[in-house]
């Protein structure tokens, strides 16, 4: 594999790091991006039913009058990491399409696989208040235990499911 100078590990995890600050400064919050995929799933379903949205209790939080769930910082947070990541993999000729996946398994079924994960993750995120880099990021950037609890649980319980799935890589 070749090395890629721009790509350094202790200069990307202060500026991460610094990021934190201006985010905990600036919103009152943590990093993290299921809220701005709620909040985008709320607003498209608001595009579809607002009496529907009006009337049930949890998107009426975020609906109602002059509410509008896509005026969020967390939005602009998702376009910068999208917008981010294209500009970057464009500006080292990394911007290609194609399905990564093992040798032994079929385009469709790596497809299905990776659907069921979205909407795993997109259900987890949800009831777990959060998605699992925002608790870490968050949780250890306010050294609370929960997480560097979380960030135990995330990575033993990777190690655990990996056994399983397995065959869709090897």
């Amino acid at each position: 594999m070749k090395s890629n100078k721009y790509l350094n590990p202790y200069l990307s995890g202060f500026l991460l790091g610094i990021l934190m600050i201006f985010a905990y400064y600036f919103s009152g919050e943590g990093l993290g991006a299921s809220g701005g995929f709620r909040n985008v799933a709320i607003a498209a379903v608001d595009a579809v039913s607002h009496s529907y949205t009006q009337k049930a209790a949890f998107f009426s939080n975020y609906v109602g009058e002059g509410n509008s769930p896509l005026n969020s910082w967390l939005i602009f947070e998702l376009l910068g990491l999208i917008g981010g990541a294209l500009l970057s993999s464009t500006l080292h000729n990394r911007l290609k399409f194609e399905v990564v996946k093992s040798p032994k398994i079929t385009n469709k079924k790596r497809l299905y696989a990776a659907l069921a994960g979205g909407i795993l993750w997109g259900v987890g995120s949800q009831l777990g208040r959060g998605c699992t880099s925002g608790l870490v990021m968050s949780g250890m950037a306010v050294s609370s235990l929960s997480g560097y609890i979380g960030l135990m649980a995330i990575f033993g319980g990777g190690y655990m499911f990996a056994y399983f799935f397995r065959k869709l890589w090897i």
